[in-house]
């Protein structure tokens, strides 16, 4: 194998590839070739970085130079200065928003600073479809340690002391349910990821398996040997594309290496791998939903008891964890569960990958320690909010979860303190708003999601959630009254506690989270028939300051339903029972003649 002097890491994920990545990539590697540089320098392509705000990125090692928002067309300076003169491209380092100096360093960016990344720990270092790499980090030697010197149920020990509970929202512990899968007596059993992420915004799942698919591969391994296992099964959805062809490569590479298939490593222990393909419903997260999906069957979950651990897939014992999940057990198995027990809060163990989107200066994938503060993540990882605005909340848990506020901005990050406050950990979206977001129309947005989203089979959820929508859509168009607050509250808590899955129990909480903690907006709504925010369009009413009025006509000619009236050069005026509030008029004006109240 040739031994490099540089390697030249280019961000591979999908969000970089929607910026020219991957022609990026090309340049680069042509370049390096004429400058007869192959036998010096490697280029390859990486998964996420996290950094999705500042991508495209490359990072060169071994200085570790890490440069943001790199064009195409940045290939050759890359290469002439840096790789052959040694001359760092200042315009694309990073420059920090509060002194504006240059940083090359990632450890020094305040995006970096506080995360510890476990089950990221080698996305944005390796290539994922490089089998070798994975291996160079310690790769599958979790597996040859548990199939050659742990049995079955010391390895399930060893899981449960851990403390890790499963990343895909519900946090049950793992190695306890690998135990009662393990105990469940059957001739075959089978061995489930999900890697569905439906969740609006979210994509850790998907970074993980784009950047570093063998992880979940060996970490099902050895699920499959604690539970008894020989088969184990992919649940993704068809709308990962990259993520599903990485996936795809890596699993011919640990077939072709001999860590899936028959008698791996020599132990005698068979497993292998099938992936299983989704259409993209919400509800399909849920375990008994996905697995009559994969069955072929309609996406639909079971009343529980029998939990798939004891009846799954064709009614065999099932083990489901989502792909984060699987992530962190082969580190956890390499440097011990005492190790990965230290990190985190009493009762939620470990770290957490977050999908940081919304009003926030630094969007990306991060992973940071079970107990850090909203506070931290959103003001020293995330950047603050854009444009200086101010905050005013932050969704975590996708649909399923709730808004949380300025004051829960010290709250310790773990499954209990967010279930507290009326939120949850959900599988790691966290959307952040601001003061130009109207926080009804936000328990709107979520509720259409969840209604579209409803599989239909309870009435809680198939006809609740929709009463609800409808409940929101009038406050929204001005017809709502203070019994309607009333209604929504009574109605949600109806439908949390009658539902059949965990996507109805779940999806009121955008709306008591928003009753709770912004309860003078509903009231605005409702009595005032105002929406501070002006997100409520029927609630909005333009007109014309006859002060500022000059008379030019240019809202009237702009008027789409003529709601505008007045001579040229006299005073406008807009007539409110025909104005259908589409903005033109204030758009159009250059007097500052019109606005809302």
């Amino acid at each position: 194998m040739a031994k490099y002097k540089m390697h030249v890491l280019v961000c591979g994920g999908t969000g970089c590839h929607a910026s020219e990545s991957d022609t990026l990539l090309d340049n680069l590697k042509t370049i390096v070739a004429d400058k007869g540089l192959d036998n010096e320098v490697q280029v390859i392509a990486t998964g996420c970085f996290g950094f999705c705000e500042k991508g495209p990125i490359v990072k060169i090692m071994p200085d570790n130079t890490f440069y943001t928002q790199v064009s195409p067309a940045d290939a050759r300076e890359i290469v002439e200065e840096h790789l052959i003169k040694g001359r760092k491209v200042n315009r694309l380092l990073y420059v920090d928003p509060e002194n504006k100096e240059h940083i090359s360093d990632s450890k020094h960016m305040g995006f970096y600073k506080k995360q510890l990344r476990i089950a990221l720990r080698n996305c944005g270092f390796i290539d994922p479809e490089n089998i070798d790499e994975y291996i160079s980090r310690d790769g599958y030697e979790a597996l040859a340690k548990c199939l050659t010197e742990m049995t079955p149920q010391q390895v399930i020990e060893e899981m449960k002391k851990s403390g890790l509970r499963g990343r895909g929202g519900g946090g049950f512990s793992t190695g306890l349910k690998w135990e009662i899968t393990s105990k469940s007596v059957s001739d075959i059993k089978y061995v489930v990821c999900n890697a569905d992420e439906g969740d609006p915004g979210a994509f850790m799942d998907r970074s993980i398996l784009e950047g570093d698919p063998h992880s979940v591969i060996e970490a099902m391994a050895i699920c499959g040997y604690c539970i008894g296992a020989s088969y184990g099964l992919v649940y993704i959805r068809a709308e990962y594309p990259l993520a599903i062809d990485r996936l795809k490569t890596a699993i011919n590479q640990a077939r072709e290496y001999g860590l899936l298939g028959n008698d791996i490593l020599g132990t005698g222990f068979a497993f292998d791998i099938e992936l299983r393909y989704g259409a993209g419903a919400f509800v399909c997260g849920e375990e008994t939903a996905l697995i009559h999906s994969m069955e072929g069957l309609r996406g639909e979950p079971t009343v529980k008891p029998p939990f798939p651990s004891v009846s799954g897939y064709y009614e065999k014992p099932t083990n489901v964890n989502n792909v984060e999940t699987f992530a962190n057990v082969p580190v956890i198995i390499n440097k011990g569960a005492d190790w990965f027990a230290s990190i985190g809060t009493e009762k939620s163990k470990g770290t957490k990958v977050f999908a940081l989107a919304g009003k926030i200066n630094n969007v990306g994938l991060i992973e940071v320690p079970m107990g850090t503060t909203l506070r931290e993540v959103i003001y020293e990882i995330g950047g603050g909010i854009k444009d200086g605005k101010k905050f005013k909340a932050v969704q975590t848990g996708g649909p399923s979860g709730g808004c949380l506020t300025e004051k829960h901005l010290d709250t310790p990050i773990d499954y209990d303190n967010l279930l507290a406050s009326g939120s949850m950990m959900g599988s790691g979206g966290m959307i952040v708003m601001d003061e130009d977001d109207c926080m009804v129309s936000m328990a709107k947005f979520y509720l259409d999601f969840t209604v579209e989203e409803s599989c239909g089979k309870c009435s809680p959820c198939r006809i609740g959630n929709k009463r609800l929508y409808e409940i929101l859509d009038k406050i929204t168009q001005g017809k709502g009254t203070r019994d309607d607050i009333d209604s929504l509250r009574n109605l949600s808590y109806v439908i949390k506690d009658t539902a059949l899955c965990g996507l109805g129990q779940t999806s009121p909480n955008p709306v008591l989270s928003t009753i709770d903690n912004f309860w003078d907006e509903y009231i605005e709504h409702v009595t005032d028939k105002k929406c501070r925010s002006g997100q409520c369009k029927a609630l909005l009413q333009y007109y014309i300051d006859p002060e500022n009025c000059v008379g030019c006509t240019a809202c009237a000619r702009n008027c789409p339903v003529n709601a505008i009236s007045g001579e040229r050069k006299g005073i406008h005026v807009i007539d409110q029972a025909t104005c259908i509030k589409c903005g033109a008029c204030l758009e159009k004006c250059k007097f500052n003649a019109v606005f809302i109240k």
